[in-house]
């Protein structure tokens, strides 16, 4: 044989080679990967919506019947669709959040791998992190209905590894085959699209993954593959494909994806359990801070509330925060993002220059507020028809919380967010927005401090509801 054709007979190997891992990868995972259709329930036809946002749920427009068959029926083909991967035996899909309309009432159907179409329903659904599960409410016919998909590392991957997406693309994978693209990862901690104006007008971004959180690759991520896997050479998923670079349906080789890290692992834990994600506050204004030589490192605090985490631990405006936790922080986005990635109660050490010195405070954070949208179907149940919630977790254009920066009260408390009709509680006579210092004698700082305390109580209980001048006002609930 000649040197030309040994040589070619060892690249053809070695690419056959590559095909055979790819080909392996995509096998491992795609039964885990299921196609999304949702129709409206409202009558509106969303055909006629021209949104142009990259981050939405696509429309395909000009295809199917005015009266289309049902999912299942091989003519189906939905107006809406996306993509979803199983993360639980018992029917649970994990997909984005934005796919799920704004709605959140329509119907969702699954169709796996095997053909079999399910109607679902939101379990959870959190805007923060744009992730939701869906569960299954059809039933199942057997166990291998759905197929959990094995979930790798994100946060070991490096720019130029070979991953591959797979989804729903322009709902051609209706019938549950989904389709597969292959590339590199291009770069890492990339930033989602910037707030609407709303969202920046009320300065509460929606999504953490503004602040730098994706994968980038190109592996050709088409309208529909929202909610799919971006699987490694083994199979294993380490990111859930999300909003692509398109602009005005103009697609560039580019698309984003959800790292699957320590964060997203909590949130979909937390989501699997029908629960509310909760995110850490620390409580301070930040802004970029640059040095002497021009370099950006650490985030200067420019505003804080006294009352708030940072401000009980003694953390002053002029501070810089420079570590948190011993990982470096280099700008003021960068802050929000280690201290969002937290949950609400945890303890971290913030590493300040303070006066040309550096110092270290522990503060345990509160609540980050995050907006109506979010879903949980697992609530902590209502104690004699009231629920509490961290101050800072109340929606801050309204509550009490401002009336109480200007009285003399200096302690530790909680917001009451519901109060059912007719129960104890609104005999009482409280109401959705009071701050309630103690519970049966003991001081809240926590939901679950009010909850600890009340438990096992089963006569009238005495609480303290803080004034408006900083008082406390003793109210007393009787036994159901």
């Amino acid at each position: 044989m000649a040197d030309d054709d040994r040589q070619a007979a060892a690249d053809l190997e070695l690419v056959s080679a590559i095909e055979r891992v790819v080909a392996r990868s995509i096998r491992r995972a795609e039964k885990s990967v299921v196609s999304i259709a949702r129709r409206s329930t409202t009558g509106h036809d969303e055909q006629t919506n021209r949104d142009t946002r990259p981050d939405r749920i696509r429309v395909l427009r000009g295809i199917g019947a005015p009266s289309p068959p049902g999912p299942g029926d091989p003519d189906f083909v939905p107006n809406e669709f996306a993509s979803g991967v199983v993360v639980d035996r018992d029917g649970l899909v994990l997909t984005n959040m934005h796919v799920l309309g704004d709605e959140l009432t329509d119907e969702y159907w699954v169709t796996t791998a095997e053909g079999r179409s399910f109607r679902m329903q939101i379990k959870a659904a959190d805007p923060r992190s744009d992730l939701a599960v869906l569960e299954v409410v059809t039933p199942r016919r057997n166990a291998e209905d759905f197929v959990p998909i094995r979930f790798g590392d994100g946060a070991k991957l490096r720019k130029g590894q070979f991953v591959v997406a797979l989804g729903n693309p322009y709902a051609i994978a209706r019938d549950g085959q989904v389709s597969a693209s292959w590339g590199i990862v291009a770069n890492l901690s990339r930033r989602a699209a910037p707030p609407s104006e709303v969202d920046s007008a009320r300065e509460f971004p929606r999504s953490l993954h503004q602040f730098g959180t994706l994968i980038q690759t190109d592996a050709r991520l088409n309208l529909g593959t929202s909610g799919g896997a971006l699987v490694d050479l083994h199979g294993d998923m380490v990111g859930l494909t999300t909003s692509q670079a398109a602009l005005a349906g103009f697609e560039q080789s580019a698309g984003y994806a959800i790292a699957v890290d320590d964060l997203f692992l909590r949130v979909v834990e937390t989501l699997k359990e029908g629960r509310e994600v909760e995110y850490g506050l620390l409580g301070i204004e930040p802004e970029n801070f640059v040095d002497s030589h021009g370099r950006r490192s650490g985030a200067l605090v420019t505003g804080l509330h006294k009352r708030w985490p940072a401000g009980l631990a003694g953390v002053s405006n002029g501070d810089v925060v420079t570590h948190v936790d011993g990982q470096p922080i280099h700008d003021a986005d960068g802050l929000r993002l280690q201290i969002g990635k937290l949950p609400a109660a945890a303890t971290v050490t913030l590493t300040l220059m303070h006066d040309g010195r550096l110092l270290q405070k522990q503060v345990t954070l509160s609540k980050f507020w995050v907006d109506k949208r979010r879903i949980a179907t697992r609530r902590p149940p209502a104690w004699r028809g009231l629920r509490v919630e961290y101050p800072t977790a109340v929606d801050p254009t309204g509550g009490s919380q401002g009336q109480l920066d200007q009285g003399s009260f200096k302690g530790t408390y909680v917001t009451v967010t519901e109060v059912e009709p007719g129960s104890p509680a609104a005999k009482a006579g409280l109401r959705p927005g009071a701050p309630i210092s103690h519970a049966a004698g003991r001081s809240l700082e926590t939901p679950d401090d009010f909850r600890g305390a009340v438990a096992d109580k089963t006569g009238p209980v005495q609480v303290t509801v803080v004034t408006p001048t900083g008082e406390g006002s003793v109210v007393i609930i009787a036994a159901e």
